[in-house]
């Protein structure tokens, strides 16, 4: 079977969450919850074609509700940081909740990622099958005006990608930036690092921000910085010449380039042990490089470990968070005649 599901719990509130599996002719397997879009394994095979999870996560749904670090879920209505939780929209201003000290991040305190989803499968001719997820956020939804229509489709591919496309409309002009928060480790989940993978991102710019993350709206070039991973570099080298350990927003667009008509390739990542490869391709206008340095190993994951200091690695795709206005990245409106769509590819082979 293409697709399967089964009960996942219940929240506190008493909303039931159903748990969807999408497997493909060769092993490969994504499970997907309709509580925020999380996903809660990706199953992928090794050069000697073993299966290994390659995402963080928990077992159980309580650990979900109990709140985490958006461990594979739906990021929204904004993806990233906010600077100051303002947002100015047709010459009004609407104060978001400042959820990361002065800044708003990932939607708010109870974002995309905490919310029930309506799930249905979507059959493709291949034989094959896609998870669709839909919800509708009201006006005044975390503080962001109007309301907007969204749904999200998960699809496992027959060659191991796990292609991310999200449509959006709305009955009055306000931005939206959606993204995924998996954590990767291609060595698999109960790895305790990152050792060992080789990291490559295909940008020449990149938005420098301040102790507290907060976006300096600049663009500077990577040339000679450590936030250069034009040429592949290995994580355990690449740690200590980026600022905080953190990893960067990369811009994938120049000034005023319209949104490509097909995902381009931003990203590959290789884990030697393993010879997985992770390719990531997208037609968002940018990348945020997360390396996980926040984990501090008081969650302990699927496979009965701590999470510690980059367990795990992040290549969310998605708008410029500031670019509710005319903002240089590009904007993130979607409005009356205006729908919004972006499709993100995470392609995996071997090497």
């Amino acid at each position: 079977m293409p697709m399967s599901s089964r009960p996942f719990g219940s929240l506190p509130s008493g909303e039931s969450v159903e748990a969807y599996t999408l497997t493909n002719g060769s092993g490969a397997s994504v499970q997907v919850l309709d509580y925020g879009g999380i996903i809660t394994s990706l199953f992928m095979p090794d050069r000697h074609a073993r299966l290994a999870d390659i995402v963080l996560g928990f077992r159980d749904l309580g650990d979900y509700a109990r709140g985490h670090p958006y461990f594979g879920a739906i990021l929204g209505r904004i993806a990233g940081r906010v600077t100051g939780g303002r947002l100015s929209v047709d010459g009004a201003t609407f104060p978001l909740e400042r959820n990361e000290g002065r800044n708003h991040i990932h939607g708010g305190r109870r974002g995309l990622d905490k919310r029930v989803w309506d799930a249905e499968a979507l059959p493709r001719d291949d034989g094959g099958a896609s998870l669709r997820l839909s919800y509708r956020s009201p006006d005044g939804e975390e503080g962001y005006p109007g309301t907007v229509d969204i749904a999200v489709t998960y699809t496992l591919t027959a060659d191991n990608a796990f292609v991310i496309e999200s449509e959006a409309t709305s009955d009055r002009v306000t931005p939206l930036s959606l993204g995924n928060h998996s954590y990767f480790n291609l060595a698999g989940e109960g790895s305790r690092d990152l050792s060992g993978h080789e990291v490559q991102i295909l940008a020449d710019d990149y938005v420098p921000t301040d102790d507290a993350m907060t976006l300096s709206d600049t663009r500077m070039s990577v040339a000679g910085l450590g936030a250069d991973f034009r040429s592949p570099r290995r994580m355990e080298e690449a740690l200590p010449t980026l600022f905080r350990a953190h990893g960067d927003v990369y811009l994938l667009r120049k000034d005023g380039e319209p949104q490509p008509a097909s995902p381009r390739l931003v990203a590959r990542v290789v884990e030697h042990g393993s010879g997985r490869v992770l390719e990531v391709r997208t037609d968002e206008a940018c990348l945020q490089f997360y390396t996980g340095v926040g984990l501090d190993g008081t969650r302990v994951g699927k496979s009965g470990l701590p999470y510690g200091p980059h367990a795990g690695f992040c290549l969310e795709c998605h708008g410029y968070p500031n670019g509710s206005g005319a903002a240089p990245f590009g904007d993130i409106l979607v409005g009356p005649g205006r729908p919004q769509r972006h499709r993100t590819i995470y392609g995996f082979s071997t090497s």
